[in-house]
């Protein structure tokens, strides 16, 4: 298990939104849960609005790409939309990530109950079919 900070968060904030600094996006739009504090954090660096709905002209962003199923399905719906991840467990492909990793430890966001980790992993794998 790897329990990631604020400080990486933040680190990973400054490294996505130099990337896409003027990038014409109509607004930012965080998958639920993981991505809405990524895609609040920046929303205000970027200077854009929060979308609770996305559109074809949005960043669309998510904590972690692991089997990358919540992303594809979104990419099936809005394929002219940008995607990006704070951490990608597959070699990226047409999404964006600040770091690749190709470990299987289960994350810990700063935002997560470090407490609770183990049961939520457990749920996951089950919910995915990978245990």
């Amino acid at each position: 298990m790897r329990r990631l900070t604020w400080n990486e968060f933040d680190q990973a904030v400054l490294v996505l939104s130099k990337r896409f600094q003027g990038h014409p996006f109509t607004g930012v739009h965080g998958i639920p849960r993981g991505g809405l504090c990524l895609a609040v954090a920046l929303s205000h660096a970027l200077e854009l609005p929060m979308l609770s709905t996305p559109d074809s002209a949005c960043l669309v962003v998510d904590e972690v790409y692991e089997t990358g199923k919540t992303l594809a399905a979104m990419r099936q719906e809005l394929p002219d939309a940008v995607f990006a991840v704070w951490v990608s467990k597959q070699p990226t492909q047409w999404w964006e990530a600040v770091e690749v990793t190709d470990r299987d430890d289960w994350l810990v966001f700063p935002w997560e109950n470090a407490e609770r980790a183990g049961v939520d992993e457990q749920a996951y794998r089950r919910a995915r079919g990978l245990v």
